[in-house]
């Protein structure tokens, strides 16, 4: 029988799971996957950087629903993509890290780039902490076997991050072609709740005075949206969402408070403080939305009465302690709910003056967002900046943020268009996930408007993401929200020292320093874009929008912090006033 490499039947077996690209970077160990990849339908995607390649990975599964798949190579490679596999394990979003190791025979002998010292060979154990699974693959014959269960375990129950290691001896030796379908991956069909447990959610929620339903970034499918939008309407109970939650309900709908904890704001911790009864839908409950889990500022359990709905069951309880905890898919839950509602009460539930308090606070927000945005001040204003982009993007452009303004005051006051989307590093909160993460975004939503909206801590964290949007031909908008620092731990430190130090970047003489990011960008071949005054903003995004080309703006900006209303106790321990009770 004709027998091919073990490289190339494991390139057959991804094309038979969909896949479209593999991320990554080259190296000794992998090369003779790269090899079987050249003749395939995958588009290998290659990245200066395995944290580029493994955010955009990320950014792809994230805009297109599908895993993404990273490979890289021994030692130095795959520990490159550790801050990139995490980000990415921590948000639940699906990735596959295939790694190619040293040869299987030269296990624990210290060959070149093994991962030893301590242990032998057992580069694994770095990924352990965070990926959902790690497989040393061992065989040529456990690859086929071993990658479906990969897929299946990244894609199943709380996505995550999974890690393939393989030998690189083992991609060159012969083995049998692969037979699509033979190792197809299982129906992956998630739980449900139990009618008993739908009919105990749906008569607290009716009982309730105050109900409020709290939902986070696993309410991701279409579904999952309208059904709780038909929950909310029918019972008239107000939403909040989590950082991670922001755009899966529009903006302007008339039940939605916010978001809550640090950055929210006080009309939302006045429903959150308040509430009776709270339905927290795929939510972990984290501490910037939690203000630190002190009942005094956002969140009240007891005597408020906790409904948590998550599908991992390590979530449930884990802040807070619940009224009725289940361990069950919300898009099926929030339906279950609804239709017991029904049941129980089938006339729609009025709350008197709710809807309208809700809606007089929204337009004060958005009325302050807009008032701020209106100054010609220069350097820009971060809410001149928010404006003019809101003014200037296509209704369904896709924001890629960062950490800082760009993230939390986005999440804060920015008015997401009903078609817009916002992503963003939730769980890590990774400075440098904007850039590379936009460029896989921009390749799952090659129509749409991507813009990478980052400060220049960032943009400097991630330079070979302007190249790889180069290479791929993706027009990624990076604008860049310049202050020459790192500037939300810059005003934390002043807040809290009376000075800035380690914060700034700043020249030999002390004067503040800054790359030349537009010029950077035309060195890469992408447009490169400088913001000379308030009024270029506008006109340089609609340029930018026009061209269809990779292009970076590089806009000054004044150092000024994000609102934070809620409470972070992050500044009663830089003060030596907060001590852990127990």
């Amino acid at each position: 029988m004709t027998t091919v490499t073990a490289a190339e039947a494991l390139v057959t077996q991804l094309e038979s799971y969909g896949v479209e690209y593999v991320f990554g970077t080259c190296g000794h160990t992998n090369i003779a996957l790269l090899d079987a990849l050249g003749p395939s339908p995958i588009h290998f995607v290659i990245a200066r950087h395995e944290q580029a390649a493994a955010h955009a990975a990320d950014g792809y599964a994230r805009a297109s629903g599908k895993p993404g798949v990273l490979l890289t190579h021994v030692g130095p490679g795959m520990m490159n993509a550790v801050t990139g596999v995490a980000t990415a394990a921590m948000d639940s979003v699906p990735l596959i890290v295939i790694s190619g190791d040293i040869p299987s025979y030269y296990y624990g002998r210290h060959p070149h780039q093994e991962v030893n010292l301590h242990a032998d060979a057992d580069q694994t154990a770095i990924y352990r902490p965070f990926c959902k699974r790690a497989w040393p693959v061992q065989r040529t014959a456990d690859l086929p076997r071993t990658l479906e269960r990969a897929f299946w375990t990244a894609t199943s129950g709380r996505p995550g991050a999974v890690l393939v290691n393989v030998p690189m001896d083992l991609f060159s030796r012969q083995v049998e072609p692969y037979i699509p379908g033979t190792h197809a991956t299982p129906d992956s069909a998630l739980p449900g709740l139990t009618e008993e447990t739908a009919e105990r959610i749906a008569q607290a929620l009716v009982n309730a005075e105050r109900p409020l339903i709290y939902f986070g970034g696993g309410l991701r499918t279409p579904e999952a949206k309208q059904a709780l939008l038909a929950l909310a309407d029918h019972l008239d109970i107000p939403l909040a969402h989590s950082l991670m939650g922001k755009g899966a309900i529009p903006d302007r709908h008339p039940l939605l408070l916010g978001m809550p904890g640090f950055w929210g704001l006080d009309s939302t911790h006045a429903h959150t403080k308040d509430a009776d009864v709270v339905l927290a839908l795929a939510t972990r409950f984290a501490e910037t939305d939690a203000s630190s889990w002190e009942a005094a500022y956002t969140w009240n359990f007891p005597p408020s009465k906790l409904i948590q709905i998550d599908i991992d069951p390590a979530e449930i309880g884990r802040n807070y302690p619940v009224e009725i905890g289940a361990v069950a898919d919300v898009g099926h839950s929030v339906r279950a709910i609804d239709a017991a509602v029904r049941a129980l009460q089938p006339q729609p539930t009025r709350r008197p003056g709710l809807r309208e308090a809700i809606a007089t606070s929204r337009a004060e927000l958005f009325r302050v967002a807009d008032e701020n945005g209106a100054s010609n001040n220069f350097p820009l204003r971060p809410q001149r900046i928010l404006a003019d982009l809101r003014a200037s993007l296509p209704g369904d452009a896709i924001l890629v943020t960062d950490v800082g303004w760009n993230k939390n005051g986005v999440a804060q006051s920015y008015d997401l268009p009903p078609e817009g989307r916002f992503i963003t590093p939730g769980g890590a909160s990774t400075m440098g996930f904007g850039p590379a993460a936009a460029v896989g975004v921009q390749m799952a939503q090659p129509q749409r408007t991507v813009v990478a909206l980052i400060g220049d801590g960032g943009m400097s964290a991630q330079l070979p993401a302007v190249p790889m949007a180069v290479e791929q031909g993706l027009p990624v908008i990076f604008a860049v929200m310049n202050n020459r620092a790192h500037g939300t731990i810059s005003d934390l430190q002043r807040s809290n020292y009376g000075r800035g130090y380690g914060c700034d970047f700043t020249a030999p003489d002390g004067q503040p320093y800054s790359p030349d990011f537009a010029a950077y960008g035309r060195s890469c071949g992408a447009d490169g874009y400088e913001v000379a005054s308030a009024e270029d903003l506008a006109k340089v995004i609609s340029t930018a929008v026009e061209r269809r080309r990779p292009a970076v703006i590089d806009i000054p900006m004044v150092n000024e912090p994000v609102p934070t209303p809620g409470h972070w106790n992050i500044n009663d321990i830089y003060q030596g006033k907060f001590q852990d009770e127990g």
